[in-house]
């Protein structure tokens, strides 16, 4: 039997689970799936925004191959703890697999970036998606001006839900405690801000259009800006979500400066003014954060021009921005792993095919896939070819690392290194207190916002080893 430990329950990891056990050639394959959460699903559950149904319904696929027979989860398990590092477990196991993602978030390195109110945006995810470690974190959204700085898809989930009414989110399951901050939200104005051109910002065009759709809003886009883009004037160029972004931008910025009515005709009805704005900024790069110890204040950008290589270089023209909340979304990187090599550069373990290499040789059964092995690239749906590669390469491997003896019962042995193993049943009866929380509430199902609560319920059913 090849028994082996994926480590970490989110789509890379459950993906490398399916392709090990779904494959012919190791038919007696065991795959255990530790996460340190008692609860399965990565970001699909603690960083897909919760009025995105559509993707988080992802989770009934993960599920199916959590509940194979020959796949174990097991929760509330903490790879790196004393005494459980890739030595230990490869004690454990025949072969172990990293698929811890990127678990920090880039620095913009600018003075000022500490101040109160300058958060990653990530922390603002965490919360509002209910990740027990943010349970102290408080967002009560006293701001009037927010700023995101950041053209990605987490940042546009950022500046949607700024914008998005509690009564829109109260059937999702996010917890009462984001859902009352954002019944009290005072913030009238979002600003998105990037600092390169609109034909080169990273979030796709389904998730900007969602911008356009919230209700009691208005999305204002500065024409002069996206004209300072070369692609903008000729997007035929341009891959096919860039040009359409590049295309509802525009549209944007021609209602920006027309107005809903006709400058020529007398308006049908009086202007509407919404409640909230959301502004999307190009080509200013943050400099400096402005405030004191009661808070940041302001960001002070610099203008940017496109360079002619791809990238952008300062002008010298310098603008503040009014923001009492910053929010910063300019990515994710990895962190190093007790026991494996790390390449600072890239944030990522070194390897090939997924075997990770120790001064260019491979490290015998230890892998990795997803953001670990290849930097935080990518949608949900790249970590399966990702995986895949992963998973022929262990197989491959797999005459050599039965030659081997285990020890014993694996959940065993993670209580003799100290663990408290959650399995499956445990997660299920997480969820069920979930559902009954939520039935006690008026609403659907809502998360569990901390650590006691996820692990008294499944305490209280008995699966907590």
């Amino acid at each position: 039997m090849l028994r082996v430990a994926v480590i970490g329950s989110g789509p890379s990891g459950v993906y490398t689970a399916q392709s090990l056990i779904e494959q012919q050639a190791v038919p007696d394959i065991e795959v255990y799936v530790l996460d340190r959460l008692p609860c399965p699903y990565g970001l699909v559950r603690y960083g897909v925004a919760p009025d995105h149904e559509k993707i988080k319904s992802l989770q009934n696929n993960l599920r199916a191959v959590l509940e194979h027979p020959r796949a174990h989860f097991l929760g509330n398990v903490e790879v790196g703890a004393p005494g459980l590092g890739a030595e230990e477990l490869r004690q454990i196991f025949d072969a172990v697999v990293f698929c811890v993602g990127a678990a920090t978030d880039r620095h913009l390195g600018i003075p000022g970036e500490d101040l109160p109110g300058s958060h990653p945006a990530t922390e603002f995810v965490a919360w509002y998606s209910a990740h027990p470690d943010a349970a102290a974190l408080r967002f009560t959204l006293a701001a009037r001006s927010a700023l995101v700085i950041g053209v990605g898809n987490v940042a546009v989930d950022v500046a949607r839900m700024l914008s998005r009414g509690a009564a829109e989110l109260a059937a999702t399951d996010m917890p009462q405690g984001p859902l009352g901050a954002l019944a009290d939200s005072r913030v009238e104005d979002v600003w998105m801000v990037g600092r390169r051109g609109p034909s080169q910002a990273k979030f796709t065009t389904k998730e900007l259009r969602e911008l356009g759709s919230l209700p009691d809003t208005d999305v204002l886009v500065r024409p002069e800006e996206l004209v300072r883009d070369p692609a903008y004037r000729d997007p035929g160029e341009l891959p096919a979500v860039a040009r359409r972004n590049v295309e509802v931008l525009r549209g944007w910025a021609e209602r920006t400066v027309t107005g809903p009515e006709s400058p020529d005709e007398e308006p049908a009805s009086p202007p509407v003014h919404r409640r909230r704005r959301i502004h999307l900024r190009f080509f200013l790069r943050p400099v400096e954060m402005l405030g004191d110890a009661t808070g940041v204040r302001a960001v002070r950008f610099e203008r940017t021009a496109p360079d002619g290589r791809g990238g952008v270089s300062g002008t010298g023209e310098f603008e503040e921005i009014e923001g009492q909340l910053v929010l910063r979304s300019v990515g994710y990187r990895g962190t190093p792993q007790p026991g494996l090599p790390f390449d600072e550069t890239t944030g990522t373990v070194p390897h090939l095919a997924g075997r990770v290499l120790r001064d260019g040789a491979p490290l015998p059964g230890v892998y990795v896939a997803g953001w670990i092995k290849r930097g935080p690239t990518g949608v949900i749906g790249t970590n399966r070819p990702c995986a895949k590669e992963t998973a022929l390469s262990l197989l491959a491997d797999a005459p050599a690392l039965t030659e081997r003896t285990t020890a014993g019962d694996p959940v065993e042995a993670l209580i003799r290194a100290g663990q408290r193993p959650v399995p499956w049943p445990g997660w299920l009866a997480i969820e069920a207190a979930e559902a009954e929380w939520g039935r006690g509430l008026g609403r659907g199902t809502v998360k569990l916002p901390d650590w006691t609560g996820l692990l008294d319920a499944a305490r209280s059913a008995g699966q907590i080893s």
